[in-house]
């Protein structure tokens, strides 16, 4: 039967919404309760929707009874200090899995590369039934930090930088694309991150705010790019030596925050 998709991804697996007025709004990510929970690099998250509406972040396939990324759950505590963010997450119409504010501390390039992962949002999706893809909505101003998607994790030749300066609102199939954000700068990064079902509402939603397949590749010179990729290449070295000499197995990349 196979699962439904978005139309707006046939092209690319993802779309570029139009920029939102961020400066507008209220910093409310300032306001919410954050705990710590491992993504790909120093980060902290405020649960907007959870499992249960729980103050915790945990894949919902990790509660009883176990689910797929849907059915979310308001966390009132947070809700109730950015009403704001609720909205946005909710405004699609689409059906809400996890929703959550993201604080991302800066890294390096090479480092982001090396933190590339797939997300695991449809374990125990049932085929038939919406396919789940997530939403990034930037919320503080980083014009010199990037989402960096690859189709292949160690073909360069297939990555894409999509700049993000606040307001920047990208809807992505992020089990499709190894991913992860290069960020730039001085201060933490904030981002709402909404898990959402693919269907009409979510089609519709993309239509409305003229979502686009394709984006120009935040520029960096090929130093750079080399620089970063031998050292993402040389963790990747460095990591199997060392399982190899523990006697383990290498399992390969898994979703840091399944």
């Amino acid at each position: 039967m196979g699962y439904t998709r978005l139309k707006a991804f046939e092209e690319s697996g993802y779309v570029i919404l139009d920029s939102y007025d961020q400066a507008a709004d209220p910093k409310e990510w300032l306001d919410v309760e954050y705990v710590n929970w491992k993504s790909s690099g120093v980060t902290r998250f405020a649960p907007l929707a959870s499992a249960f509406g729980e103050m915790e972040c945990n894949g919902f396939w990790n509660h009883t009874p176990p689910r797929t990324d849907k059915d979310g759950v308001w966390v009132q505590a947070n809700v109730e200090k950015a009403p704001i963010l609720q909205r946005r997450a909710a405004e699609p119409g689409a059906n809400v899995g996890r929703c959550r504010i993201i604080e991302l501390q800066p890294n390096e390039y090479g480092d982001a590369l090396y933190n590339m992962h797939q997300d695991d949002n449809n374990r125990l999706n049932p085929d038939g039934t919406g396919w789940i893809v997530r939403g990034f909505f930037n919320l503080t101003d980083n014009p010199d930090s990037v989402m960096i998607l690859r189709e292949d994790r160690f073909d360069p030749s297939t990555e894409i930088r999509i700049p993000l300066p606040a307001g920047a609102q990208m809807i992505l199939d992020t089990q499709r694309f190894w991913h992860a954000v290069w960020h730039q700068g001085t201060e933490p990064r904030y981002c709402l991150i909404t898990s959402w079902e693919s269907g009409p509402e979510l089609d519709a939603y993309i239509a409305k705010y003229h979502g686009m397949p394709h984006i120009e590749n935040y520029p960096v010179s090929k130093e750079t790019a080399e620089k970063a990729e031998a050292h993402f290449l040389g963790r990747v070295e460095a990591r199997a030596a060392a399982l190899a000499a523990a006697g383990k197995v290498d399992e390969g990349v898994k979703d840091p925050e399944a």
